[in-house]
């Protein structure tokens, strides 16, 4: 859970920088500059550490220059504010594989959970991510930078924590039940 919550923050960074500088300084040129500087060195920091660079630094990287630029030409700070939703996309779509989450479950949950319920949860979770990437296409696009700056670091994040320990309790829930029906049944 601690590398996913790292890859979220780096990933999450560029807009994260960006919010607090403009929040703070009301330039936009000086916040989307800042953001792309940091996403430029993060990229350099793992290509020089040997850190393999996959698809999602690529996408992080392309949209924070791409979405940046878009924001100068318009002089519109809310087309930066749009990244967490491709990246929520593009997480959605990984999580549509089958099967996915199975990676990140315990021994215990592969053995006394079926396949449907993990591979349906694995949906539940790209379906959640399609939403709350919507979501913030809304919020971005009808609200402040303020608004979205706590909907960004609160609001979503809350909501994956909260649906996180939901499937923690169900999946504890459901494991005891298989756990005490196998040690019930005539052998």
């Amino acid at each position: 859970m601690q590398t996913a919550l790292r890859q979220l923050a780096e990933d999450l960074l560029t807009a994260i920088v960006f919010a607090i500088v403009y929040l703070t300084t009301g330039n936009l040129a000086a916040a989307v500059g800042l953001a792309i500087a940091i996403g430029i060195a993060q990229f350099a920091l793992y290509a020089l550490t040997g850190r393999s660079i996959d698809l999602m630094q690529y996408l992080s990287i392309g949209l924070v220059v791409v979405l940046g630029a878009i924001s100068l030409a318009f002089n519109d700070p809310r087309f930066v504010l749009l990244k967490p939703t491709a990246i929520h996309f593009a997480v959605a779509a990984v999580m549509l594989r089958g099967g996915w989450l199975a990676r990140y479950m315990p021994p215990i949950v592969i053995q006394n959970l079926s396949e449907r319920v993990l591979v349906g949860t694995g949906y539940a979770w790209a379906a959640l991510m399609v939403a709350l990437g919507l979501l913030n296409i809304y919020i971005a696009m009808s609200f402040s930078v303020v608004v979205w700056t706590w909907w960004i670091s609160i609001g979503a994040g809350g909501i994956k924590i909260a649906v996180f320990i939901v499937q923690f309790i169900v999946f504890r829930m459901l494991v005891r039940r298989n756990l005490r029906a196998a040690a019930h049944a005539p052998r």
